[in-house]
């Protein structure tokens, strides 16, 4: 060991001294380097460890001092789906040696270990889960890192298990990181208080949150376990929500919302604050700026407890019974025709529980909206499905159901298959969608099918209507469905957006579904670019729920930017005192809607209902038909 790692405080004195910065991303940063997904990127400690060593240097240079290893699946068992296993001593021996010569002395390299029971491997045998990550740990003890990090576990039953493990065999600071959805709050069905509580009686040194979500869900797990522990904290965040755009996975959120949110992480306890998916040199650089005068604001323990009590804060009261009827005749086609008409977007549970949906149905029949829309699966995160809640919508509501139809869950077969049970339940307005990738979803080892595009989707589900399956033989009758297009006009090159919008028309849309628009003249550019199209427009209008929404959609969602104006007045507002700034600019962009755009797509937030409520009966005030 040299002079300089012998004369700097433990990495431990370190936490307890200053906020450490983190490094970023690995394997995402070598995807946009050109290196292809489907490789163990582990293996590249030995056959490519001049461009790892590189990672490493640029991550130190952008001011971070934790890197981690490039062993986050170097374990046996993972490297052996790559035919690896027998390398595992030879990847992780290098992972470590290649990051201690790419930093200096002030750095602390920590031997990275990513969860072995996820996905495909979810049942191995408990002996072989110890024994591999034994073999791994020791191997990194042995080449002096300064500690261990176990990251993205997905329960607490495993974390455990690799933190015993870990405090039998060293002395050294172990950082325990949960991969957690979005305002995830419970793991392993543990509160994650609790779960931490019992992670710091089992030794750990640093608890926290990394991957599946970017600052802003994670920002909400840890107002879920604010108190929990005095323990500190470490955050590693994606850089929001990646997009898929011609062949390439993209990120939203960019450095200087990083190091807008690095010092909010700061406030609420955490002392190393890193990236993981989607964030680069750049992000960490800023983060360090950021930081690197920091002062806890006077005050900001008491606000972070105040956000954690938002968070927190009851759901709204439950309404009454359903109503029995039967269905209305016009398509949504026929009445926006004559008419301003209103689709509203109501998500699927993401548990067994349909009450509160079944609720704000029966909330939006009241207000006379003219169709409830539900995702399918939106950012790959499993909820229930929409085929069963749309038949309960017709048979229980007696309001007209649209279901989005994503390419990426279902091949050819089921594809087909679900169209035609659609038909037989009489569900014939649907909406077809490309779908997020699954790997960034609640299930990453699940597959992606995309058998069809959005485009290729249409023309198929058209072909229905006439009689034709996808494979060419009749099918005795034909179906009569209503298929619209998905649309996003938040981009740079609006007339590119239009052209490809025409592609999807060209290939059968009957109606056109936009994107959450936030900014007045580009409602009118919408109307203006779009006015020479043969079919209707519903122009979207997401109301913001907290000033952290805000936040969270401009700078994570692909497809949505916040004006400076909106981001302002929204700035700080939670609860209530938020939702009802966010009713106020969703009126006031409605009025401007309602004057180009006789379909209006209101997308609810938070299965906060009755804000979709409000800005269904300000359509018909405003436009005379209440």
């Amino acid at each position: 060991m040299n002079a300089g790692l012998q004369n700097r405080p433990s990495l431990r004195d370190a936490l307890a001294e200053r906020i450490l910065i983190g490094d970023g991303a690995m394997g995402t940063y070598l995807y946009q380097m050109g290196f292809p997904v489907g490789v163990s990127y582990e293996e590249f400690n030995v056959l490519r460890p001049d461009v790892i060593e590189s990672v490493h240097r640029q991550y130190y240079e952008a001011g971070a001092r934790v890197i981690e290893t490039n062993t986050f699946s170097a374990n046996a068992e993972k490297l052996s789906r790559h035919g690896l296993e027998h390398e595992m001593e030879a990847i992780n021996r290098a992972g470590v040696r290649l990051a201690r010569r790419a930093v200096g002395a002030d750095a602390y390299v920590v031997g990275a270990i990513g969860s072995i029971r996820d996905g495909k491997l979810k049942n191995v045998r408990t002996a072989r889960v110890v024994d591999a990550y034994e073999r791994q740990m020791r191997v990194m003890l042995e080449e002096g890192v300064d500690g261990l990090l176990l990251e993205t576990f997905y329960d607490l039953s495993e974390m455990k298990l690799a933190l015993r493990l870990a405090r039998e065999l060293t002395e050294l600071p172990v950082i325990c990181q949960f991969a957690v959805e979005d305002f995830g709050r419970t793991l392993d069905g543990v509160a994650v208080a609790d779960a931490f509580a019992e992670l710091q009686s089992l030794g750990a040194d640093v608890v926290g949150f990394n991957c599946r979500s970017g600052p802003n869900g994670i920002m909400r797990a840890m107002d879920s376990a604010s108190g929990s522990v005095p323990l500190p904290y470490s955050v590693y965040p994606n850089a929001g929500i990646p997009d898929y755009v011609d062949g390439t996975y993209t990120y939203s959120a960019g450095p200087d919302y990083f190091a807008e949110c690095a010092r909010k992480f700061a406030d609420r306890g955490a002392r190393i604050i890193g990236g993981c998916c989607g964030t680069t040199p750049e992000h960490v650089a800023a983060m360090a700026a950021s930081l690197a005068d920091y002062v806890p604001q006077p005050g900001a323990a008491e606000a972070a407890k105040r956000q954690a009590a938002a968070v927190r804060e009851a759901a709204p009261k439950t309404g009454e019974a359903v109503a029995y009827a039967e269905r209305s005749e016009p398509t949504i086609v026929d009445l926006v025709k004559q008419r301003h008409t209103v689709i509203v977007e109501l998500d699927p549970p993401r548990d067994l529980d349909i009450r509160k949906f079944m609720e704000g149905a029966v909330a939006l029949k009241k207000a006379k909206a003219d169709a409830i829309t539900m995702a399918d699966n939106s950012l790959a995160v499993t909820r229930m499905s929409n085929i069963a809640l749309a038949a309960l919508l017709q048979e229980r509501v007696d309001i007209r159901p649209l279901v989005h139809i994503a390419c990426r869950d279902r091949n050819l077969i089921g594809t087909q298959s679900h169209m035609m049970g659609l038909d037989a339940l009489g569900i014939d307005h649907v909406l077809a969608v490309t779908g997020d990738p699954a790997r960034f979803g609640d299930l990453p080892d699940s597959s992606s099918v995309y058998d069809l595009t959005s485009f290729e989707m249409i023309r198929m589900i058209k072909q229905l209507n006439e009689g034709t399956a996808f494979s060419g033989k009749p099918l005795k009758q034909k179906a009569s469905f209503v298929v619209g297009a998905a649309f996003n006009p938040n981009v740079k090159h609006l007339d590119k957006a239009v052209q490809r919008l025409e592609r999807k028309i060209a290939s059968g849309a009957d109606y056109i579904m936009t994107q959450p628009v936030y900014d007045p003249a580009l409602m009118e550019r919408i109307a203006e670019s779009t006015k020479h199209l043969s079919v209707p427009v519903f122009i979207g209008i997401m109301p913001l729920a907290n000033g952290r929404n805000a936040e969270y959609l401009h700078n994570e969602v692909p497809g949505i930017q916040l004006s400076v104006e909106v981001r302002a007045r929204m700035a700080g507002l939670e609860g209530a005192e938020g939702r009802a700034e966010g009713v106020r600019i969703a009126k006031e962009l409605l009025d401007c809607a309602l004057q180009h755009f006789n379909g209006i797509y209101l997308i609810t937030p938070f299965m906060f209902y009755d804000m979709a409520v409000q800005l269904t009966r300000h359509v018909w005030e405003k436009t005379g038909q209440s």
